[in-house]
């Protein structure tokens, strides 16, 4: 059976006000992102609005991989489940977040770059950083002792936080690369990342944040349910 969570994360599990603040931050985002006007730049010109949706979504990616990683850590120092499930939950969704992020950098290059993919550091260390989240999914299922599992898994996931922080921000900066911010690039918030722009684009980042946080929460609550019933059938 199952452990009880402790009492914050119990309230922010089924907590409802930071849900509706997700469809509020993502309608303003949705709608100020295409009729807020942003800075007239060479060849990005009206594709600088998908950075309300690429850039955000990583920024997503990495805080709900934040979360997995206390999670994993707290885990480790309780042995209760429940936490592990948190962790693996959180995982699966900043992975869907990655990939999202993955094609809307790819529209994104085509139309500046004038290729889907050109194998820029930056989009290579990405693909490569999400992957090790996958590989981190596949370790997991692959074993059928639940303790084994989670102990084995929360350790992988320490460790993959701290290699996808490298890959998606030490290694580009460091490799010539097309991206800004990397290679001696300017970073956008030093050019074009004007006050309009900022109206935005952090709430975009809470926006997409929490609209991921609210359908891990989801899966979280399945996976609860149906560690229950499995309990209930073996007793």
């Amino acid at each position: 059976m199952l452990q009880p969570l402790d009492t914050i994360t119990s309230k922010l599990l089924y907590a409802k006000w930071w849900k509706y603040l997700a469809i509020i931050l993502l309608i303003y985002t949705i709608i100020a992102g295409f009729l807020v006007p942003v800075p007239r730049l060479h060849i990005l010109n009206e594709t600088i609005r998908n950075l309300y949706f690429h850039v955000t979504m990583w920024f997503g990616m990495l805080l709900t991989l934040l979360l997995s990683l206390i999670y994993s850590i707290i885990y480790l120092r309780t042995n209760n489940l429940k936490y592990d499930i948190i962790a693996e939950e959180a995982v699966k969704i900043a992975a869907f977040f990655g990939i999202l992020g993955l094609i809307t950098g790819m529209i994104w290059a085509q139309y500046t770059w004038g290729y889907w993919w050109n194998n820029d550091p930056r989009q290579t260390s990405a693909a490569v950083a999400v992957l090790i989240y996958f590989a981190y999914l596949i370790l997991k299922n692959s074993m059928i002792d639940p303790e084994k599992s989670a102990k084995i898994g929360a350790v992988y996931n320490i460790f993959a936080f701290f290699a996808f922080l490298s890959l998606l921000y030490i290694v580009p900066r460091i490799a010539d690369s097309l991206h800004p911010g990397s290679g001696g690039n300017s970073a956008l918030g030093e050019f074009d990342l004007d006050s309009r722009m900022r109206m935005v684009f952090y709430p975009a980042i809470l926006g997409w944040t929490f609209l991921g946080l609210w359908m891990a929460s989801i899966r979280i609550r399945m996976r609860f349910i149906e560690e229950y019933l499995r309990f209930s059938e073996n007793n």
